[in-house]
C-alpha cells in the first residue's frame, strides 16, 4: 500500500459548495489529512466544516470583485490562474478535474494523478446544452472553446495517470486525450446514507436532487411532472431555477438548498428518485439507492453502472416526457426490496474508492 507520510498536495477546480466532485475531495483529504488543498477560488461559507479545517490556497482569482456571483463568466482565465498556482514540494500532486485542474504546473519531482470527473463538459460534450440556444452567444463562443480544446488536450502531458469514475468517462479520455484510464468509482458514505430504521413506508412524492443546469435535463421532469400532476420535489439551486419555476405546475416544489440530513430523509420517504439526465456517473442515484429506494433513470451514461435495470431502478431509453412518464407510471407499480437495493449501493463505499486509488497511487509511483 502507498506510504500515507507522502508528501501530497491536493487540486481542485473551485470549491463554492459541496456537490457531488467535493464529496471525492472530502475522502482524499481523510486519505492525506496533512494535504493542501490548491483551487481556482473557495467560498468558506459553502464548504463542509472538514474541507474547512484544510489549508486551502486560492489563486489571483479569488481577489476579484463579484468573483462568487460571477465566476463561470471568467472561463477564458481559468487556464492561466490555474497555471499561476505554485504548490510546495511534494511527492505527489492528485489533481479533482472537471474543469482545468489537471493543467495545474506539479512542482519538480512529483507524481501527477488526475481524478478526472470529466473532459471539460462544454468544450468537449455538452456545447448545444450550455449555449445552444443563443445564436450570438453561440457564435462568440465557438473560437474561445476552440481554444480551450487545444490548451485541454496539451496540458494532459502534465498527467503521469488518468483516474476517473466510470467506464463511460474513460471513454471520453480516451477519445479526447487519447489517454488510457484506470477506473476507481466515485464513493458514497454508506455510512450515513442509510434506510429508514424504522421501515416505515413510502412517501406519496417523488424526488429530484440535481444543480439545475441545463445538461441535467431537469426540464424534461418538470414538463413530465406537470402533465401527470404527480407530486415532485427537486432539491437544488441553479443557473436554471426561475425558467423551471415558471413552467412548473402546483404539483411540484422547489426545496432549494437544504441541508444533508434533511436530504437523507427525503431519500427514505420519496416513492422514487427521478434523474432524467446523461451523468458521466451520478453520486445521487447511489445515495438514495443506499437508503433503500428504487431509481428512474435515462439509460446511458453513468446510470448504466450505478442502476440496475429491474432490481434497484429502471431505466428509459428515450429522453422524452412520454418515456420518462411510462418508466415512472411501470417503477410506480413495482415490488422494490430495500435490502436489495441498499446491498447494490453498499460495493461504491468510501473504503473502495481507497483502496482503488491507494492501489493507483502505488502504480503510478512505480
Amino acid at each position: 500500500m502507498a506510504d500515507r507520510r507522502l508528501r501530497v498536495v491536493l487540486v481542485h477546480d473551485w470549491l463554492t459548495g459541496m456537490r457531488g466532485g467535493e464529496r471525492v475531495l472530502e475522502v482524499l483529504c481523510r486519505m492525506f489529512p496533512a494535504a493542501p488543498i490548491y483551487t481556482l477560488i473557495s467560498n468558506p461559507g459553502q464548504l463542509s466544516e472538514f474541507l474547512c479545517s484544510h489549508p486551502i490556497h486560492t489563486s489571483c482569482l479569488q481577489r476579484m470583485p463579484g468573483v462568487m456571483q460571477h465566476y463561470r463568466r471568467m472561463l477564458p482565465l481559468f487556464p492561466a490562474a490555474i497555471e499561476s498556482l505554485r504548490l510546495p514540494p511534494a511527492d505527489l500532486v492528485i489533481s479533482t478535474s472537471h474543469c482545468v485542474a489537471k493543467g495545474v504546473r506539479p512542482p519538480p519531482g512529483a507524481r501527477h494523478i488526475c481524478y478526472c470527473f470529466t473532459p471539460m463538459r462544454y468544450a468537449w460534450v455538452f456545447y448545444e446544452e450550455y449555449f445552444g440556444g443563443s445564436l450570438l452567444k453561440g457564435l462568440l463562443l465557438k473560437p474561445l472553446l476552440a481554444q480551450l480544446r487545444r490548451w485541454d488536450r496539451r496540458v494532459c502531458d502534465r498527467v503521469d495517470m488518468f483516474v476517473t469514475l466510470s467506464e463511460h468517462v474513460r471513454a471520453r479520455i480516451r477519445c479526447f486525450y487519447e489517454r488510457e484510464a484506470e477506473i476507481v468509482y466515485a464513493p458514497i458514505n454508506t455510512d450515513f446514507w442509510t434506510p429508514d430504521p424504522e421501515n416505515a413506508p413510502p412517501g406519496d412524492y417523488d424526488l429530484m436532487v440535481s444543480a439545475l443546469v441545463p445538461y441535467k435535463r431537469i426540464d424534461l421532469a418538470v414538463r413530465s411532472y406537470t402533465r401527470s400532476g404527480m407530486p415532485l420535489k427537486i432539491v437544488g439551486v441553479g443557473t436554471e431555477y426561475q425558467r423551471l419555476r415558471a413552467g412548473a405546475g402546483a404539483n411540484i416544489e422547489f426545496l432549494g438548498r437544504v441541508n444533508d440530513d434533511e436530504v437523507r430523509r427525503l431519500y427514505r420517504k420519496c416513492r422514487l428518485l427521478v434523474f432524467p439526465g446523461e451523468e458521466d456517473f451520478g453520486l445521487v442515484p447511489l445515495e438514495v439507492q443506499a437508503c433503500g429506494r428504487p431509481v428512474v433513470a435515462y439509460g446511458r451514461g453513468g446510470a448504466l453502472e450505478t442502476v440496475v435495470d429491474g432490481k434497484t431502478g429502471l431505466l428509459f431509453a428515450e429522453q422524452t416526457e412520454d418515456a420518462l412518464q411510462a418508466a415512472v407510471a411501470r417503477a410506480a407499480a413495482m415490488p422494490w426490496d430495500r435490502d436489495v437495493i441498499r446491498r447494490h449501493a453498499e460495493q461504491f463505499g468510501d473504503q473502495q474508492f481507497i483502496d482503488g486509488m491507494f492501489r493507483c497511487i502505488e502504480t503510478c509511483l512505480g
